[in-house]
């Protein structure tokens, strides 16, 4: 009993000291925590005993820089970020989110079903535009179409190896740790050096400059 108190302790302690700006939640699917885990919107939907791939993909969008990220559950060897280029035309937090989609979709095995967890709800729905038979859908007019197009090839290989791919919309900042994970790796693709950004060929658009003051927006 006193050595579990102890442990307790410094378990708080550790927290108390923590000088990191969130909490970088881990999620253990045993004894007690299995029940809160579970009980999470992902763990209600069934994603932590999701039969595949789990992973977690986020861009960021600050201080005239993008960054994506994606995550793995339960396989950190295989987080990616990346500084995700062309903010000349545009800052969007849809261009890093769709780069994090990528890398979701490029670190799974045509072998197994994947699940990807996502914020941006705005993303799902240009995806879903490509999906079944619905309305003509065309790369000539979107705004990320170099990224976007990655992203169809893909799913179309998976389509064709007869594997499922789910994307599930999760509510960003409520403490899911893959989501959580992904959007800490996509603060840190931000700050990678310009000569390494994705995605940086600029298009022929036009792009205009409004200077008030000091500020300067495109």
């Amino acid at each position: 009993m006193l050595l579990g108190a102890c442990l307790a302790g410094d378990k708080l302690q550790e927290a108390w000291d923590n000088s990191e700006r969130k909490d970088e939640c881990i999620a253990r699917l045993d004894e007690l925590e299995w029940a809160y885990w579970t009980g999470t919107d992902v763990g209600l939907l069934g994603g932590y005993e999701f039969q595949g791939s789990i992973l977690g993909v986020d861009g960021s969008c600050k201080d005239g820089k993008m960054g994506s990220g994606c995550c793995k559950f339960r396989e950190e060897e295989a987080d990616k970020c990346a500084r995700v280029g062309r903010e000349e035309e545009c800052m969007s937090s849809n261009r890093p989110e769709l780069g994090g989609i990528v890398f979701a979709l490029q670190s799974t095995a045509l072998s197994e079903d994947a699940l990807l967890l996502c914020d941006n709800e705005a993303v799902l729905k240009i995806i879903k535009k490509w999906v079944g038979q619905g309305g003509k859908a065309t790369l000539a007019t979107a705004p990320d179409a170099d990224v976007l197009r990655e992203i169809v090839c893909l799913l179309t290989q998976r389509v064709r190896a007869g594997r499922a791919t789910f994307l599930i919309k999760v509510k960003s900042h409520r403490g899911e740790p893959i989501n959580q994970r992904a959007d800490t790796l996509a603060e840190e693709g931000r700050e990678i050096s310009d000569d390494d950004k994705r995605w940086d060929d600029r298009t022929d658009r036009m792009t205009f400059e409004v200077q008030k003051g000091d500020t300067t927006a495109r």
